[in-house]
């Protein structure tokens, strides 16, 4: 999925053990592991004329990750990938030296109806030695996805490595994404199971750190690795993410991610000049932001 203009740091507030904001990266950090940008589509109610149309657009240097709640979406890429995206499957796009893609609601959603759509876009940045890799599409059922039960809680690996247990996404570097659903109140206990930096997005609900209550639509970074002392309340839906961070800076602008900023800048001339690889049959064109 597409920026539709040039990321906004937003700024973060510092409640003790965490940072707090709405969006990733934070002003005052970045990235959390390899994961450099978070998005959270909906929930929106579409249709009868009102659908999900994002044009052609590229990507370099990253990965995405897509995760729906709600809804559905059909995927193409230059790669001639054609993919209908569900609720609880994972599609992991490896863009590499560069893609295309468009997501858009599929033709028999479009029926007059009004529907839910709901998820996450995720962009996961590539180790510097894979910058420049061929592109990759991959897709995974709901069902072949680790799941299990801690205590009061459901949870499910969703990527990467954690709890003993390892998620058939084909990730490139030490990262972690789990989702996790409190049927009682629930203290999270991550020492030993997860390994790296953590953060915490509340997709509903609400979880207690450091004395205060944190609601649904905000996003938590803990300041220490590998320590994330938090109650998930009775009812809250949530997802931790994050991994080893990598040793060199990432530079973002748009949907391209790269270690050096003249990496960016070849890509924004390639995207100017329609250098990009298309998806087949598709003239649309997202322009660069100004």
């Amino acid at each position: 999925m597409s920026n539709t203009g040039l990321i906004i740091e937003e700024r973060s507030r510092d409640i003790g053990d965490f940072l707090v904001g709405r969006l990733l990266p934070f002003r005052k950090k970045r990235m959390v592991g390899p994961f450099i940008f978070i998005d959270h589509m909906g929930p929106d109610q579409l249709g009868p004329d009102d659908y999900m149309d994002v044009d052609q657009h590229p990507h370099i240097g990253l990965s995405t990750l897509t995760y729906l709640l709600e809804g559905e979406l059909i995927h193409e890429d230059s790669i001639g990938t054609y993919q209908r995206i569900k609720p609880g499957s994972v599609n992991w796009m490896v863009a590499g030296k560069g893609v295309t893609h468009t997501e858009r609601t599929p033709n028999d959603f479009r029926n007059g109806n009004t529907f839910t759509m709901h998820g996450y876009q995720i962009w996961v940045a590539l180790p510097k030695m894979l910058e420049f890799t061929e592109p990759a599409f991959h897709h995974i059922d709901a069902d072949a996805l680790p799941q299990w039960r801690e205590n009061n809680a459901r949870y499910k690996l969703i990527a990467g490595k954690g709890y003993g247990k390892i998620s058939p996404v084909p990730v490139h570097s030490d990262l972690f994404m789990i989702e996790i659903i409190a049927e009682e109140d629930h203290k999270l206990d991550i020492e030993d199971n997860l390994f790296g930096e953590v953060g915490v997005t509340i997709v509903s609900g609400a979880v207690e750190a450091c004395g205060e209550i944190i609601k649904e639509g905000n996003m938590l970074v803990s300041k220490t690795n590998e320590v994330c002392k938090l109650k998930i309340l009775k009812g809250a839906h949530i997802f931790l993410f994050g991994g080893k961070p990598f040793e060199e800076e990432r530079h973002i602008y748009w949907n391209f991610v790269a270690t050096s900023k003249a990496r960016l800048e070849e890509a924004k001339t390639q995207w100017k000049n329609h250098e990009f690889p298309k998806v087949e049959d598709d003239d649309t064109y997202v322009p660069l932001p100004s």
